[in-house]
């Protein structure tokens, strides 16, 4: 089992900035991929950013190229998203997301939420 707290939203206004902590405890953090989701109300989760169990790779959605920073610090065992240029649209509740794959089963473990609002 992998443990994430989730810290740092709240609100702020357009073109503002947050960053997202994600502090991971139970088992080997380096293990795990990591990822950021969000979800709004009324629409499905989805992911914003992901990044390897290294911090080598990153992916990102394209609503938040350019705008959003997602990195990990391994000795720390703490993943985060730097959020720039916030827009109202960004407004939803952000998960941490910890996956690995075992023998081609997938495991997800997630965090329970911290809210960015967004205001125009």
């Amino acid at each position: 089992q992998v443990q994430l707290v989730e810290s740092g939203g709240g609100l702020v206004q357009t073109g503002g900035s947050l960053r997202l902590s994600c502090a991971a405890s139970g088992r080997t953090f380096n293990n795990y991929a990591m990822a950021w989701y969000r979800q709004a109300p009324g629409k499905e989760r989805e992911e914003v950013a992901a990044i390897s169990w290294s911090g080598g790779s990153t992916d990102y959605a394209d609503s938040v190229k350019g705008r959003f920073t997602i990195s990990r610090d391994n000795a720390k065992n703490t993943a985060y998203l730097q959020m720039n240029s916030l827009k109202p649209e960004d407004t939803a509740i952000y998960y941490c997301n910890a996956r690995r794959i075992i023998l081609g089963s997938r495991y997800d473990y997630w965090g329970q939420g911290t809210q960015v609002t967004v205001s125009s």
